[in-house]
């Protein structure tokens, strides 16, 4: 059941069912009438799983808490499954930066609010920090492959993973904020400067799991606004 070559994952259940029942159709899965598919973990709130042919399509909720949850998961998974040669794709919206609306942003490295390619986490009392370099290669191959899609604009640059979607995000409009406008953007032009395209909650997690676990894995985030 779980020999699976290509696993995708993003935040929602049902955007994620709704791209398992897209590669059903793309992949000739699906006759009339029959697009749907069943959640694999329908007696679980932690998140949502389907399967299209040799792709897994998992939801993993909002923020690195949630995603590591899954991935430690879904590695043990794949593991226990004896499945090789894995590749696995976040697929995601994201805030962009000085870059055009419905712009898609394949992530090279995920860095974090200081813009360093690290993520920090605590084990134990110690703090442990790891590396968050993506696959360079499958990033080459999806920009490539976006080539054959007009309709989106694609590049290739560094995503900022932040642990808050508010102030760490630098908006003005949550419940309190502690900074000034002209603070935030100068903050945001040196991220810019520093090679950040967008702004998301998973990436370094992400990165540091599948690079850890002998993952191939990459990262691309649509720019809604």
């Amino acid at each position: 059941l779980f020999g699976s070559q290509f696993v995708c994952v993003g935040g929602s259940p049902k955007r994620m069912r709704a791209f398992a029942q897209f590669m059903r159709r793309e992949l000739g899965l699906a006759g009339a009438g029959e697009e749907d598919v069943a959640d694999i973990c329908a007696g679980s709130d932690r998140y949502a799983m389907y399967r299209a042919g040799p792709v897994l399509s998992i939801s993993h909720g909002m923020g690195i808490p949630s995603i590591s949850i899954m991935l430690h998961e879904l590695i043990k998974l794949l593991h226990h499954a004896k499945c090789r040669d894995v590749t696995i794709i976040r697929i995601g919206t994201s805030g962009g930066l000085g870059i055009e609306a419905g712009s898609v942003v394949i992530t090279d490295t995920a860095v974090d609010s200081s813009f360093q390619p690290r993520f920090e986490q605590v084990v134990l009392d110690d703090v442990v920090v790891r590396s968050t370099e993506l696959d360079k290669a499958l990033a080459e191959e999806l920009l490539a492959c976006s080539r054959d899609i007009a309709d989106f604009p694609t590049l290739i640059g560094h995503t900022m993973c932040t642990y808050d979607f508010y102030e760490g995000q630098g908006r003005l409009d949550g419940a309190l904020c502690s900074f000034s406008s002209e603070k935030k953007l100068e903050y945001l032009r040196r991220a810019y400067d520093a090679g950040v395209r967008n702004i998301e909650m998973e990436s370094t997690a992400f990165a540091a799991l599948c690079g850890l676990c002998g993952l191939k894995g990459e990262s691309c985030h649509f720019h809604l606004l």
